[in-house]
């Protein structure tokens, strides 16, 4: 038998031979894998390159036309959309959340009929019986421009913004939501927009149940008319509302009542509602009135915060507003009180019912608020007041003196922890005469007055309405907070929805001021209440 003959040389050209082959093998096993991965045939996974490029396109909001038609390019395919998850390497990925930014944030707006929004708007010299409207409807709803900040305000981003213009100024800017979709059956909320607020305004004196409840009862024909209503029959639809909640809650046909019965109809039970000031039903979400403020970019924003944050306060508290003799119960009277006959240089007071009322005027208002280390926020004809917001963009902490006046409402923007930002004294107290307003706020040290207010100024991009000619880049305001919570609202009922449960049970229903406050307030305080 012959003896093999090895030669090296030719040993080592066969490993280099494995050595190529096996490394084109794993290659083309690669591609292969991936070509599964990313083809869309027969249901396959969309490519993440493509999805990226299609929903930049999509993103790319346009302003609506004078007829409310919303230009927007159509949204990528459904199927862009879907969950798609699968298991590579043992870990579960989901595409959707990798491809669509927008996923479950779409919004679609209806094209309501212009009678109920910008047909409204026409009227404008009777939207409010003793004031002609018309000059705020100037700039989006923000008003005419402040002419003459002198030196108290910025020289730009200020207006005299009308506090019941929230309808418009909320229209307006939602033409620029970047996740806005013409698909209906792409979005996760749908939004109207129906001014009621306006719309109820010109005729709450004066005027018949039948007048005030006209529109609603259109609005609320039309939408059941419409197919994006068989989905969750309203459950995923909202609007937004100019006015207090207590101005939509007539109970019954009697002349006497006041307000429109808008949310006692049976497809708005089923709508949520965003208004400045929300009653005790789940349905109803408070967001911030309109301020004066409206900065285009974040600079702006951060150049105010500075200001408010760090500039010298004569005064250790103050109040603006009016006295209410004849509403039963009412502490403006002793708060007035306290606040002039309190020592010098302590508390400032602006009579917003004097002659020659200077409330009204953006200088004038933000000018003692600025000067002041504490706004007292005593309920006015309602719990809530714009007086609020105004403070907050000042700088100034404010004191509230009943729960309802904040803690219970801006839920979506103000901390679970109140003491960190204002400053509570029950109504009672006051009422009683039990305590002193300038005796509990000088009990606060210098440090402690200095940590409240960085607190506070932390919240003023939350509570302003930008320039709809921009968007913020480091900030969300107030209405990126409300488009946000209510799609995770509109998800969450969904959610109940596909497990086979019945939404409605929870979805509106009355009494809930203590679902409102819970983890806000203690056992001791809300017993005082209910």
């Amino acid at each position: 038998m012959e003896k093999l003959i090895v030669d090296g040389s030719h040993c080592h050209n066969q490993l280099w031979f494995i050595i190529r082959a096996s490394f084109v093998f794993f290659v083309v096993l690669l591609c292969l894998d991936y070509s599964v991965l990313s083809g869309v045939k027969n249901g396959g996974f969309p490519l993440v390159s493509q999805s990226l490029s299609g929903s930049q396109k999509t993103h790319k909001a346009t302003q609506l036309a004078a007829n409310d038609e919303i230009s927007v390019p159509n949204p990528i395919s459904n199927d862009a959309h879907r969950d798609f998850p699968f298991r590579e390497n043992n870990y579960n990925v989901t595409l959707a959340n990798v491809t669509d930014p927008c996923s479950g944030k779409y919004i679609y707006v209806h094209r309501l009929p212009t009678r109920f929004n910008n047909g409204v708007l026409k009227d404008c010299r009777n939207l409010i019986k003793w004031f002609n409207m018309c000059p705020s409807l100037m700039n989006s709803g923000f008003g005419p421009k402040v002419e003459k900040p002198r030196g108290v305000l910025s020289r730009k981003n200020w207006f005299e913004t009308n506090q019941f213009m929230l309808e418009l100024i909320f229209h307006q800017r939602i033409k620029q939501y970047k996740c806005l979709t013409n698909d209906s059956s792409m979005a996760s909320a749908v939004y109207v927009p129906f001014y009621a607020g306006l719309d109820v305004g010109r005729y709450l004196w004066g005027y018949n149940t039948s007048m005030r409840d006209s529109a609603a009862y259109g609005v609320a024909d039309w939408l059941r008319k419409q197919h994006e209503w068989n989905r969750m029959f309203g459950q995923d639809h909202f609007f937004v509302a100019g006015r207090i909640a207590w101005d939509f809650r007539r109970q019954t046909d009697n002349e006497s009542e006041w307000g429109s019965k808008l949310m006692n109809l049976p497809e708005f039970m089923n709508i949520t509602m965003l208004s400045i000031e929300s009653s005790s039903w789940s349905n109803e979400f408070a967001i911030p009135y309109p301020t004066y403020f409206h900065p285009l970019r974040d600079i702006n924003v951060v150049h105010w915060q500075k200001g408010t944050r760090t500039g010298k306060r004569r005064y250790l508290f103050c109040f603006a507003g009016a006295p209410r003799p004849t509403m039963k119960g009412s502490i403006r009277g002793e708060i007035i009180n306290q606040c002039l006959s309190a020592p010098n240089r302590t508390c400032k007071f602006l009579d917003c019912k004097a002659e020659g009322n200077k409330c009204d005027t953006p200088v004038e208002v933000i000018k003692v608020f600025r000067d002041c280390k504490f706004c007292l926020q005593p309920p006015g004809d309602s719990y809530t007041r714009r007086s609020t917001f105004d403070s907050i963009i000042s700088g100034c902490i404010p004191v509230f003196f009943h729960p309802y006046s904040a803690y219970a409402q801006y839920i979506w923007y103000f901390p679970k922890n109140y003491t960190k930002y204002s400053v509570y004294i029950p109504h009672n107290d006051i009422k009683n005469g039990n305590v002193s307003i300038n005796r509990v706020l000088s009990r606060f040290s210098e440090h402690r007055i200095s940590e409240m207010r960085k607190e506070v100024v932390k919240l003023i991009p939350k509570v302003i309405y930008a320039n709809p000619k921009s968007r913020f880049e480091r900030f969300e305001d107030a209405i990126d907070i409300a488009l946000k919570k209510a799609t995770e609202r509109v998800n969450k009922v969904g959610e109940v929805m596909k497990e086979g449960k019945d939404p409605s049970v929870e979805f509106a229903a009355g009494n809930q001021w203590k679902m409102k406050l819970d983890g806000i307030m203690g056992d001791q305080a809300l017993e005082t209440l209910f």
